[in-house]
């Protein structure tokens, strides 16, 4: 008789809404040429979609015009790998149009990066240098400001231990 396969837990929403809301970095892979092209990137959100700053240049920018549909990940680990969860979301990026809608996530970085005390290199991620007021992110429009949206799968998955 061959052994059992342990399966690892799922999360519940109410689990992998809250993961996806303490976090605040994630993995994104876009449909590259020949392979996936996968990228970190900061993320805000807002109980529905999150929200994703992109400097204007970069592969990215070109996968994104090709192919817009992208799977997300986040995760959270001890550092020992005791324990362990994440959630991957398979959806659609859009780019935010409205220029109130921009400001108010653009203004979200910057809370967030107040509030979780992000070092000020992250700017450079965002087409800004770290000798600029953080402020910078909302008053000029140095990114483009995606969406996910069209979410058709979510997958979060637990170990049995918490973290």
């Amino acid at each position: 008789m061959a052994p059992e396969v342990v399966k690892i837990p799922r999360m519940e929403k109410r689990e992998y809404d809250r993961l996806i809301e303490e976090e605040h970095v994630c993995r994104i892979a876009f449909k590259g040429d020949r392979y996936p092209y996968i990228a970190p990137f900061v993320y805000v959100f807002d109980g529905r979609f999150m929200h994703f700053l992109s400097t204007k240049y970069g592969k990215k920018i070109d996968f994104f015009r090709e192919d817009p549909y992208v799977s997300v990940e986040v995760e959270r680990y001890a550092p020992d790998l005791a324990s362990s969860r994440f959630v991957t979301l398979r959806g659609r990026f859009v780019e935010v149009e409205d220029l109130g809608e921009r400001r108010a996530i653009r203004v979200r970085f910057v809370d967030l990066m107040r509030r979780k005390n992000l070092s000020r290199n992250v700017l450079s991620a965002l087409g800004h240098s770290p000798t600029d007021p953080l402020d910078s992110i909302v008053e000029e429009e140095r990114s483009l400001v995606w969406k996910l949206v069209e979410v058709e799968e979510i997958v979060g998955l637990k170990d049995r231990e918490r973290i």
